[in-house]
């Protein structure tokens, strides 16, 4: 593509040393950058895209979109007021919008949205239509098909747009179903992407090292909803305290669906029911009643079920055919997954207070009346710290038996993390709080801890098979630990 073609519709500031030359594509990784890029300097909190300009350059580079001048180079340069916002839309251009031609659904919301995108994905396939979807795990283009990696919930407006493109064109997928984040949306990741629908699972305290505020957070999750066209769909928690402030924020001539338990909705779960199998209650959708039987577990996974239904309901999908999907899923990976029998051990991705009060509320509905239950945990490094108190509170609170450790410390002192999260409880008993720093030694202990009715809770991890170190990142899964510590009783 010319360079001309690429800016046309850019409002771009300034062009210097402009030549109309062949663009043929998008980097913002110097060390990555290849003959023909454009180089998009990139300002984020800890670096400054414009100080790798010549590196990116002796690479190939053959044009720069900057914020402000690189001296020292004749190649062409497109200033712009926002590189980080203007990336979307270069790269939307470049591979020529392949959202628009695509029935493309975003899932957002604290809590929940790998696990929608999973079940509306299995709902379209059930409807003998293929469906790809792009989340935390990655790109998957069907539900038996393996995840691709990808570097973050939603990948960086380039990667997104090629995967658009590539499963519009090569793979012939007409319907994708996106988990889109709240730093997406901010940071216009996801600018250009034309979404049909939009799903709201809820809104509670993350993030805030980024967002700084819950109004700001909201802000930036509404952004997707804000976007929508006439004839597009919205679905919304009304259970959630933001549910009504989500419906004010959708346009005109938007179709808005509810879903809830509480607040009277479009569709709505009654007599719910929880159990070793799973949960089981009656769907109400327009005064007509339907039996679920669900192989996953917990009120989360009740609340992920109405969004998916309803937003099958959205697509023009009929109720029978989405509970028929959803009904054989046995759940996605790292969410509320059990891997050890005796004790019941269940790995759980939930690293913010109000995942984590939802699955050891669920958690304890399956405990045995002469069964403990106990949750390890840990928080993230150079993330949101006010979360941390909240969290030890919420663990004393709901378990009998806590075990404190590491998740992802990142460059913080692992012991000062703790410290924090100690910081919530109101005693430390040793008989029902254990600190031990290192992960792998703090799932060690529960093999001392934890007898065959007991029900133990790993959280925070879920799905990951990493854990990040001040100075590296190592190898470490959970369910493999879980699973090596209990091996005689693995699933």
């Amino acid at each position: 593509m010319k360079l001309d073609e690429l800016i046309e519709y850019l409002d771009y500031k300034d062009l210097i040393n402009f030549k109309n030359i062949d663009i043929t594509g998008i980097s913002y990784n110097s060390k990555t950058t290849k003959k023909g890029d454009i180089f998009v300097c990139l300002v984020g909190e800890h670096t400054d895209g414009h100080e790798f300009a010549k590196s990116a350059i002796e690479n190939g580079a053959a044009a720069l979109l900057v914020e402000k001048k690189v001296e020292g180079t004749k190649i062409p340069q497109v200033v712009v007021s926002s590189t980080r916002h203007k990336i979307a839309d270069i790269a939307d251009r470049f591979y020529s919008s392949p959202s628009k031609g695509i029935n493309l659904i975003g899932i957002t919301g604290t809590n929940g949205k790998t696990t929608v995108t999973h079940l509306i994905q299995k709902i379209f396939e059930e409807h003998s239509q293929k469906c790809a979807l792009i989340g935390t795990l990655g790109y998957k283009l069907s539900s038996n098909g393996e995840y691709r990696d990808a570097k973050h919930t939603t990948p960086q407006a380039p990667e997104l747009q090629a995967t658009l493109r590539m499963i519009k064109d090569v793979e012939k997928i007409d319907n994708v179903v996106m988990e889109v984040s709240s730093h997406a949306l901010e940071q216009n990741r996801v600018g250009g992407c034309r979404f049909n629908g939009a799903v709201f699972t809820n809104l509670t305290q993350d993030h805030l090292d980024y967002h700084i505020t819950m109004d700001n957070y909201f802000k930036a999750k509404a952004l997707l909803f804000e976007h929508l066209k006439e004839g597009d769909f919205a679905v919304i928690n009304a259970d959630d305290e933001y549910g009504d402030r989500f419906i004010s924020v959708v346009p005109e001539g938007v179709k808005v669906y509810t879903y809830g338990v509480r607040q009277q909705s479009d569709v709505m779960a009654r007599n719910i029911n929880f159990s070793l199998n799973g949960a089981e209650f009656t769907l109400v959708e327009n005064a007509k009643e339907h039996k679920v039987n669900l192989h996953m577990n917990g009120m989360f996974s009740v609340y992920n079920v109405l969004a998916a239904v309803t937003a099958a309901l959205a697509i023009g999908i009929d109720i029978e055919t989405a509970l028929k999907a959803l009904q054989n899923v046995k759940g996605v990976a790292g969410r509320f997954e059990v891997v050890v029998k005796k004790p019941l051990v269940i790995v759980d991705y939930a690293h913010t207070p109000d995942g984590l009060e939802n699955v050891l509320k669920s958690a304890r509905e399956i405990t045995p009346e002469d069964g403990k239950l106990i949750c390890l945990f840990g928080c993230g490094g150079d993330r949101d710290a006010t979360k941390r108190p909240k969290m030890g509170a919420i663990a004393e609170k709901l378990a009998d038996k806590i075990v404190i450790t590491s998740d992802n410390p990142r460059t913080e002192d692992p012991q000062t993390i703790i410290t924090d999260i100690i910081a919530g409880l109101k005693s430390v008993n040793t008989e029902s709080v254990i600190v031990e720093s290192d992960r792998g030694s703090a799932i060690g202990l529960l093999k001392t801890i934890a007898n065959n009715n007991d029900v133990v809770v790993i959280a925070g991890k879920g799905h990951e098979d990493y854990q990040i170190l001040k100075d590296k990142t190592i190898h470490f899964d959970d369910r493999e630990e879980a699973r090596k510590v209990f091996e005689g009783s693995v699933i």
